[in-house]
Order: C-alpha cells, then sequence, then structure tokens
C-alpha cells in the first residue's frame, strides 16, 4: 500500500453464502475497488495475509488475482506486489466484445443500445458541447465526404463521427458505455459500408454527407430537438438500407437456385 494508506479492512466472508474459494476472495476484492476503500495506486496486501485473513489458499488468491489483473483492475508487479490500477476500457471493450458476439442478433441488440446511447449524448452535446469538441466532429465529417466512396475508410470516419458526438456529451459514463462496445459498432459500421458498396452512388453519397451535417449544425445550434430528431432519422434510414440489402439477397437467391443462399432456404424448408 502507499506509505500513510490505511490498509482495507479484512472482513471474512460467510462461508455458508459462498461458493468457491476463488469466488469468495474474487468478491471481496471486487467490493474493496468498488467501495472506494482501494484506490488507483494502492499496494494490496501480500497474498500471504490476504490468505490468512480469508480463510483460503495462497493458490486460490493467486487465481482471484489473476483474474483481476486480466481485466486491467489490478498490476501484478515482480517483487512489489499488487497495486491498483485505473482500468483500460479497451480491455473491458474486448470482454464485454467476446461476450455479447456469442449471442443471436447481437449486433442488432447492440444497435439497439447504440442509440440510446447516441440520442442521449447529442442532447447534452447541445448543451456541453466545446470549441474543441466542433472542430473535432467538423474534421470527423470532412474525413466522412473525403472518404465516402470508400467501403473499409469510410466505416471508420463514420464511426469517428459518433464517437467525437458521444465524446462531446462530456458524460464519462456514457463514453465509457460507448467504448466498451466500440469493437462491435466498428465491426457493425464496416460490414454495413461493404453491403452497401455495389448500391453506393452519387445521390446516396450525397445523403450520408448531408446528414452528418445536419446533426454537426444542430449540435452548433445547441437545438437538442432537433438533434434528437435528425440522429434518429439516421438511424432510420440505415435500417432500411439494410433491409434493402437483405430483400435484394433474397430475390436474388430465388433468381439464382445454385446460390449458396438458395440452398440455406431449401435446407430450412
Amino acid at each position: 500500500m502507499k506509505q500513510g494508506t490505511k490498509a482495507p479492512r479484512i472482513v471474512r466472508p460467510d462461508r455458508s453464502n459462498q461458493g468457491t474459494g476463488f469466488a469468495m476472495v474474487f468478491d471481496f476484492l471486487r467490493d474493496q475497488l468498488l467501495d472506494g476503500a482501494i484506490r488507483n495506486g494502492d499496494r494490496l496486501l501480500p497474498e500471504r495475509e490476504l490468505a490468512l485473513q480469508l480463510g483460503v489458499s495462497r493458490p486460490i488468491v493467486r487465481e482471484a488475482l489473476r483474474a483481476l489483473s486480466m481485466l486491467g483492475v489490478v498490476e501484478i508487479r515482480e517483487r512489489l506486489g499488487t497495486v491498483v490500477r485505473q482500468p483500460d476500457i479497451s480491455v473491458l471493450g474486448d470482454v464485454f466484445a467476446f461476450s455479447l458476439v456469442q449471442a443471436t442478433d447481437a449486433i442488432d441488440d447492440v444497435m439497439q443500445a447504440r442509440i440510446a446511447l447516441e440520442c442521449q449524448a447529442i442532447r447534452l452535446a447541445c448543451e456541453r458541447v466545446t470549441t474543441a469538441d466542433i472542430e473535432r466532429i467538423r474534421g470527423a465529417l470532412d474525413e466522412i465526404e473525403r472518404t465516402v466512396s470508400d467501403a473499409t475508410d469510410g466505416s471508420l470516419a463514420d464511426f469517428g463521427f459518433h464517437l467525437a458526438l458521444v465524446r462531446a456529451s462530456r458524460s464519462d459514463t456514457l463514453i465509457q458505455l460507448y467504448g466498451a462496445i466500440a469493437n462491435l459498432l466498428t465491426r457493425s459500421h464496416r460490414d454495413r459500408r461493404q453491403q452497401m458498396a455495389h448500391q453506393q452512388d452519387e445521390i446516396m453519397n450525397k445523403t450520408v454527407v448531408e446528414d452528418h451535417r445536419r446533426l454537426l449544425d444542430a449540435v452548433i445550434a445547441g437545438d437538442q430537438d432537433a438533434a434528437d430528431l435528425a440522429l434518429r432519422r439516421h438511424f432510420r434510414i440505415g435500417d432500411e438500407l439494410r433491409r434493402k440489402i437483405a430483400l435484394s439477397r433474397s430475390k436474388l437467391a430465388d433468381d439464382y437456385p445454385g446460390s449458396k443462399t438458395h440452398d440455406r432456404k431449401r435446407g430450412a424448408a
């Protein structure tokens, strides 16, 4: 622990309400972190003392510490011990992404969560946006316009614009929640742009750019209702495009019986 830092109070958990020894140690350390009893930079008690006071073996304590280390909330340093650290949101985002990607229709579910997050974020951005935020969003808009015909670079520019909007909310919680689903969102942006690539034309490209410009204008004007409405319409247009793509693929399968899609449909029949 830091010099002068009070050691966390050890209260041996009631074993009748606990599962494995690992879960008991993990839950104890997690609660200490969440309660603020131990903070960033604090050094935890040595493994031997934690094991003795919690009534478990040292290997169990070590296993729990390694699990917390993988989550990025502690760092195990040779000769120094275990030190509490500020978690890297990208690590938590990976864990979140791995968990969600196993679920059926995970992307659709994440998109609904994204809409909720961004709609609140853009309303806050209308109140809290700074000059630096506006310049950052405007730069992202310029990048969208430059790369609108490129599926890969265009998808990254699109995500960068929406991330800049969320950051302009100045809400740490919204920014961290958005960061936790960032991997799935970037994949969604990329896949959608690649699916749309064969349908891209000048009118569609112009619509994409103008849609994002309306969002920026509403934020600059500080008009929460206009910003919210423009964002919801923007998402609705994306949904319609995805449906058109799905329908066109279905029609292609009907027209060309030898296609893989057609074979899958026959198998499902």
